[in-house]
């Protein structure tokens, strides 16, 4: 993306984690540069000068800041490769890639470098380990758990990630100084034999409302539903099938989610998966100040100011959304997905009624033929397309889990059959979770600004960078009216 001065400022006083290491900020008055999510006071304007990459600004004269150590950025800039790696380890040991099995070694390969190679990496943008940093996450994840739930320490120490229940002791006293048993004997969690109960967190206000309205009209049938205000659908994470629904707890920012207990291993990838699909890590606050400097928007950021961008729980499951969807309606879309998770997807009972099916794996796809794919409704040669995206995803061609290069996964996924600007940038708005994403040349982007070309359109919102992405859900909520008025979190 091109870096302006004042899209530099707007992020840097949002401290928006997507942007870490993209830019740094030198502090004239301190001498000092910073990573754009330091939290120290954010400068003025005028006391702030912007670098590409720490070495331009140790050039200028500015030295590291002691509290945001820019030598740990993790970044996306392209010019840090590096650093960009060790953000994408880190994103992935969090989802769980190092329980259950999971290999250093794996992940390595799976970034494209050997263990060695990423064990490096990490230590040294992050100043930790891997495993370390693996450990953290699963020490906190049993913390949750044995303050929300009543699941056995066994239960517990596993479902963290935990491969050993003498390991989890040891390492929770060493941490916490009390043992696991203390810690439950001073919470209240909720007892349930076939489910669990979790909440999560979010920056108030939530458009709630919206949000589900837009899931809704997206749901794959058979795969995902909403009823009243619950969003719930099936799952699967490696090996493991079951079901969720999430909805909002009143008075509070929060959210709950019950799941079935099947998902317990695998409960880090779906917490993260779940931030993803929700945006619950989004500044609203930030984002609506800036984009409501608009007079085009301000309506609607008056009216919606904790819009979010809705994600993807299944990153490929979107993937084939969004072809499927191409010069066809919303709903439209639909009822060709729910063919395609019946046709090529598991089958699951769920005690949800409507829940059957799982979506199609990338596998399940890639290795079926394209006039197979075709007859599901499609042209053939928007078939092509879902069979190559499923090949190059299944084969490791173009990953598309949130912490990649958002760049650079749009050009890959530009040069597939079939995937030209507009839905290249769509998958980068919900699946690779990139803020400044904007589908120029959008039917209903177009009726709302009142332009007809894709270069007018990129051209005008040059102003709402870096959360275009964020601007185009206003504009497509703006078509409907009147605006929901249910809000959570206010």
């Amino acid at each position: 993306m091109n870096l302006s001065d004042d899209l530099c400022y707007r992020i840097l006083a949002a401290r928006d984690a997507r942007f870490d290491g993209v830019f740094f900020v030198g502090v004239k008055s301190t001498g000092i540069y910073c990573r754009p999510v330091c939290t120290a006071k954010t400068p003025g304007r005028a006391r702030c000068l912007f670098f590409a990459n720490a070495a331009l600004a140790e050039r200028a004269g500015f030295r590291p800041c002691l509290r945001c150590r820019p030598e740990r950025a993790p970044g996306q800039a392209p010019v840090d490769s590096v650093r960009t790696v060790a953000w994408a380890a880190a994103a992935r040991i969090e989802a769980g890639a190092l329980n259950g099995g999971g290999s250093l070694d794996e992940l390595a390969a799976g970034l494209g470098l050997s263990s060695r190679q990423l064990r490096r990496s990490v230590r040294r943008e992050l100043g930790v380990s891997p495993i370390e940093l693996a450990q953290t996450s699963r020490l906190l994840l049993a913390k949750r758990l044995i303050a929300e739930t009543q699941l056995s320490m066994a239960q517990v120490a596993f479902a963290a990630g935990f491969e050993s229940v003498r390991r989890f002791n040891a390492l929770f006293q060493k941490h916490y100084r009390l043992t696991p048993g203390e810690l439950r004997r001073s919470s209240a969690g909720s007892a349930s034999a076939a489910t669990l109960r979790l909440t999560i967190a979010y920056r108030p206000p939530l458009e709630w409302a919206v949000l589900l309205q837009f899931l809704a009209a997206r749901a794959i049938p058979g795969v995902e539903c909403v009823v009243g205000d619950t969003y719930r659908r099936t799952v699967r994470i490696g090996e493991h099938r079951g079901w969720l629904g999430v909805a909002p707890v009143a008075d509070h920012s929060l959210l709950v989610i019950d799941l079935s207990t099947s998902l317990a291993p695998v409960l880090p990838a779906l917490l993260v998966r779940l931030r993803s699909l929700l945006d619950l890590d989004a500044r609203p606050d930030v984002i609506s100040s800036h984009l409501a400097q608009d007079p085009q928007l301000a309506e609607s950021i008056r009216l919606r100011p904790g819009l979010r961008v809705p994600g993807a729980f299944d990153p490929f499951e979107i993937g084939v959304r969004a072809i499927l969807g191409q010069q066809v309606s919303v709903r439209g879309a639909s009822t060709l997905a729910g063919r395609f998770a019946r046709h090529f997807g598991e089958s699951i009972e769920t005690p949800i009624a409507g829940l059957t099916h799982l979506a199609p794996t990338a596998e399940s796809l890639a290795t079926s033929d394209i006039a197979t794919i075709a007859e599901q409704g499609i042209p053939k040669a928007r078939a092509e397309s879902l069979h190559r995206l499923a090949f190059a995803v299944a084969g490791g061609e173009i990953d598309l889990e949130p912490g990649v290069d958002p760049q650079a996964t749009m050009a890959r996924l530009q040069e597939l059959p079939g995937i030209g600007p507009w839905t290249a940038q769509y998958l980068a708005l919900r699946i690779l979770r990139w803020p400044d994403a904007f589908p120029a040349g959008d039917l209903g982007l177009a009726k709302a600004m009142g332009l007809k070309s894709a270069r007018a359109m990129e051209q005008a919102a040059e102003g709402w960078r870096p959360w275009r992405a964020y601007a185009a859900m206003h504009l497509w909520e703006s078509l409907k009216t009147p605006a929901p008025s249910a809000r959570s979190g206010d």
